[in-house]
């Protein structure tokens, strides 16, 4: 095998393998920097040795047993048992000899509940938003501190201080390796779902740079819900965010032009959504409805998605169910953003003026000053009713609020084509 095809073997498999084998190690030693140090070092000696020897027939099992070895050397020279008896009240003196079957045993049991207990560490209300959700990839993704810095457009020193923080704070908190019970489980499986909620967003809609998506970063958050699922198979809402992503996720090819420009939801080709990708929604829709009483936040975004999914053509799209749906959401969680998109599926239902109407009591909400939909779906009613001078004006507010250069772009454009509109109405 060359060294090329050897790389990008292990990398593959460290995206697969990583958040297992740091989840794992976390339960033993304790300390999930501690741990990740001992998965990358097994890292490194795969990257030495496969080139040569070639990947083997269970990698990740190979990288399990290598790291497990590091472990039961460091821990017979003590070094961990220093650096920890403290914290976790480890009673083991460091000359005592540990039984290497039993260590084996403890890293081996129950995988599926260790990934579970990393996740619920890595997603802790103790971290900033910001912090979890770097942490989330790194533990959980298998991304380097680079890949994260580039798919959220900001300085790599940033990142790795973040990920350096939060694994400190985890350490300095004594944050337990275990899931929650309770009450304290339902709030903490909200923080967790919002990580992986806003790491496909910034995915499916960068908010900055010259992208108009990251599909990879989708596919991250695409397959954290997956492991969730399956971790968390009796939860209605992760099901339903589940059933959310994959559905917005099979629109990805359709979302850009041949240039990489935006195309919207009405315009695209429907012909190029991913069916597979909406039949898994549709089914992970199905799943959290019939687990819940009622239906959470993701839930319902999730069928408002379906409802886009099952229209073959942009004109068979039910938008009085949508906007029902949308209502349904602003009374389980009130938000100017919500009643936004609400006001864009009743101007769909009952005309432009109707939506107008909604977004006029918006225009003087706090939380949406300098937030670009707001004139950008202020400007495309005003477009519909004839009144392009002022929708030209929206236009150019929302262009010069958003951060990402392609939305830029198609502002821009729209509001060209307004002056247009205006100075053939002014002639006429």
């Amino acid at each position: 095998m060359t060294e090329s095809a050897a790389h990008r073997a292990i990398d593959a498999v460290w995206r697969i393998e990583s958040a297992k084998l740091i989840a794992g190690l976390t339960r033993i030693v304790r300390d999930v920097g501690l741990a990740e140090d001992l998965a990358q070092d097994a890292l490194v000696a795969a990257l030495e040795r496969w080139p040569e020897s070639g990947v083997p027939d269970n990698p990740g099992a190979w990288l399990m047993a290598t790291a497990k070895h590091r472990a039961i050397d460091a821990l017979r020279r003590g070094k961990l048992v220093e650096r920890k008896h403290e914290q976790v009240g480890y009673e083991i003196e460091a000359q005592q000899e540990l039984a290497v079957p039993d260590l084996d045993a403890a890293i081996d049991d129950n995988v599926g509940d260790d990934l579970l207990r990393l996740v619920f560490m890595s997603c802790h209300p103790v971290l900033s938003v910001e912090a979890r959700v770097a942490l989330t990839l790194r533990l959980l993704g298998g991304l380097t501190t680079e890949e994260i810095a580039r798919a959220f457009l900001v300085p790599e020193s940033t990142v790795a201080q973040r990920i350096v923080r939060a694994k400190r704070t985890l350490s300095e908190a004594h944050v337990p390796f275990e899931v929650p019970r309770g009450a304290e489980l339902a709030a903490r499986v909200s923080a967790v779902l919002k990580v992986i909620y806003l790491i496909f967003n910034e995915g499916y809609s960068a908010t900055a740079g010259d992208d108009w998506v990251r599909p990879a970063l989708c596919e991250d958050a695409l397959r954290l819900g997956r492991i969730l699922a399956g971790l968390m198979p009796t939860e209605p809402e992760v099901h339903g965010l589940v059933a959310l992503m994959e559905i917005q996720a099979s629109r990805l090819r359709a979302r850009v032009g041949p240039s990489g420009e935006p195309v919207l939801l009405l315009d695209q080709d429907r012909s190029r959504w991913d069916q597979l990708l909406i039949r898994r929604g549709l089914t992970a829709l199905a799943r959290a409805e019939q687990l819940g009483p009622s239906r959470g936040a993701y839930t319902l975004q999730a069928a408002i998605a379906a409802c886009h999914a099952r229209a073959h053509v942009a004109e068979q799209t039910d938008w009085r169910r949508i906007a029902a749906l949308y209502e349904e959401l602003a009374r389980l969680e009130p938000s100017p953003i919500v009643e936004l998109n609400r006001a864009v599926a009743v101007s769909m239902a009952l005309g432009p003026a109707a939506g107008l109407e909604i977004v006029d009591t918006l225009t003087s909400e706090p939380s949406l000053d300098g937030y670009h939909l707001l004139p950008s779906v202020r400007g495309d009613f005003l477009k519909k009713l004839g009144r392009s001078g002022e929708a030209q004006a929206e236009f150019e507010r929302a262009a010069s609020l958003t951060r990402n250069l392609r939305e830029r772009e198609l502002l821009l454009e729209r509001a060209a084509t307004c002056a247009r509109e205006a100075r053939e109405a002014a002639a006429r």
